[in-house]
């Protein structure tokens, strides 16, 4: 068996375990993949109130962050609440068996970093709830019918965030309010793009998704802080 790769931190986002296009499987085999300190499961974790929609590879997911959850004494878990978890809370929290944050602070290194899934940043979507609920839907759905590389998906994916200026917009907000709290370093999801942007006062990453090709994750080490991608 191949020894694990240590990091400090793992964080990953948007897996949307329930969605037909979620790669909770990949995800899982990512997690096994390293030892850490800390993991911080940073929003959008389930897609909706459907659990009917969970199968076999979404089960052995959340089994698995219930028996790191289990280690406590060894193991940091923090699940951070995205805008798909928000009316699954109580649920979810006797489901994954962990506390959920709003968002989650902590120190490493004398430095201070933040997690925020982000969607309290995004403006469209607190204005119009129900054309973007809409417009999720359709996206899943052209995911699914999409080819294995999912060129179209990715197209209008890039399309759609480059229109709506989201990633930037969230990337600001995010390290306003990192400055608010005094953090050096800010992580969020949300926006299923992966990104590191450099600001006067902190860093800001995202974090960007498991339902897209490639999917991505954070690792934080003694040496630097890296977006990794999954094909």
């Amino acid at each position: 068996m191949a020894e694990k790769e240590f990091v400090d931190t793992l964080i990953l986002s948007d897996i949307h375990l329930g969605s037909k296009v979620s790669r909770a499987k990949e995800a899982l085999t990512t997690l096994k993949k390293y030892s850490f300190n800390r993991l911080i499961l940073l929003g959008d974790i389930f897609d909706d109130l459907n659990f009917e929609r969970l199968h076999e590879d979404h089960w052995a997911f959340i089994s698995y962050i219930r028996e790191l959850f289990n280690q406590s004494q060894k193991i940091e878990v923090a699940w951070v609440i995205g805008n798909h978890d928000e009316l699954l809370l109580k649920v979810m929290s006797h489901l994954m068996n962990m506390e959920a944050h709003r968002f989650y602070e902590w120190e490493y290194n004398g430095e201070k970093y933040l997690a925020i899934h982000g969607h309290q940043f995004d403006r469209f979507l607190s204005e119009n709830i129900i054309l973007s609920a809409i417009a999720s839907s359709i996206y899943f759905f052209i995911q699914r019918i999409d080819t294995k590389k999912q060129r179209i998906s990715r197209f209008i994916k890039r399309m759609s965030k480059s229109w709506l200026r989201l990633s930037e917009k969230i990337a600001k907000s995010a390290s306003l309010f990192a400055t608010f709290r005094k953090a050096q370093y800010v992580f969020c999801g949300h926006t299923h793009q992966a990104m590191q942007k450099e600001f006067k006062k902190n860093m800001y990453f995202n974090s960007g998704c498991w339902t897209d090709i490639p999917s991505n994750y954070i690792t934080i080490s003694e040496e630097k802080i890296t977006i990794h991608n999954v094909t």
